[in-house]
């Protein structure tokens, strides 16, 4: 995965990111019209999805949105709760044995800060997930964070910096709490 981003408007790399947009789009709405019971179907879509064949203990309950997948890594064991939204311009790597709660979303890219620019183009910065971790309920993990092995996320965090192997953080932006 690359550390930072820019995509300009209107170019090779734009009509690439729409593309791939689009594809993104048609299978997440393939997949929200499956059920609890239909996980199978929705393993073999989320692999085409990224790109990578998911392991029979991977579970994702949707609905589920994605503005794309092929720059997304999903470990073994992983379990993707219900409402999640995965923005992976920047890349999203989820380890093995990971948790992910309801309404959760990982967001990599965004815009430029300063206004005059902030059209131009789109920004987008790697988000990678250790092995073991729980991400609760409400999260919204942003571009550029690491999280560590084996940390907890509580319900309702903003993550807008790194986070610690084996420490519980929350809030807004989230902090350390404690470690584990």
């Amino acid at each position: 995965m690359t550390d930072k981003l820019f995509i300009a408007r209107r170019t090779p790399d734009s009509a690439a990111m729409q593309a791939e947009l689009r594809r993104a789009m048609a299978l997440t709405a393939r997949i929200n019209r499956l059920g609890f019971e239909d996980a199978a179907e929705v393993r073999a879509l989320m692999s085409e999805l990224t790109g990578q064949t998911l392991d029979d203990d991977f579970m994702l309950i949707p609905p589920f949105y994605a503005t794309g997948g092929n720059k997304t890594r999903i470990g073994r064991k992983v379990f993707i709760n219900q409402n999640c939204t995965l923005y992976d311009l920047g890349g999203v790597e989820i380890g093995d044995e990971t948790m992910i709660g309801p309404n959760v979303s990982l967001i990599t890219s965004g815009h430029p800060l300063d206004p005059s620019l902030r059209r131009d183009g789109v920004t987008a910065s790697p988000i990678v997930i250790g092995r073991n971790v729980w991400i609760a309920a409400n999260v919204t993990v942003i571009g550029g964070v690491t999280i560590g092995d084996g940390a907890v996320i509580a319900a309702g965090s903003v993550v807008t910096r790194d986070v610690l192997p084996a420490t519980l953080a929350g809030g807004n932006p989230a902090r350390l709490i404690r470690n584990l």
